[in-house]
């Protein structure tokens, strides 16, 4: 059975970071293409980030060169490092594999 549990969300201020964690079970998250999906309130979800079998990674332009991607396949977890956040960051964050599948999210509020 796939499960995939996100955590490390909070509140933060404007400019503040956070570490979110995914952690996977049931699968291999390094054979697998895995993102990171957030949904606004009152918005549809978006991707912002992947991170692809071979390593490499892809990021929505509205966060580029401020979160990173990763992954440790020896605790099959996957990571968003986000830095300088933004008000406009606010959102559930998910996990989620390419087949669909997805955490139960964790909230991000940015704010002062």
């Amino acid at each position: 059975e796939v499960q995939l549990v996100e955590s490390g969300g909070g509140l933060v201020q404007p400019g503040g970071s956070l570490r979110l964690s995914c952690t996977a079970s049931g699968f291999t998250i390094s054979t697998n293409v895995m993102s990171w999906v957030r949904q606004a309130p009152g918005k549809g979800p978006e991707s912002i980030a992947t991170i692809w079998r071979g390593g490499g990674t892809t990021y929505l332009d509205s966060v580029k060169g401020r979160f990173t991607i990763s992954r440790d396949n020896a605790k099959n977890t996957m990571y968003l490092q986000m830095n300088s956040l933004k008000p406009e960051d606010t959102a559930v964050y998910y996990c989620a594999t390419g087949g669909g599948d997805r955490g139960q999210g964790t909230q991000v509020t940015v704010s002062s």
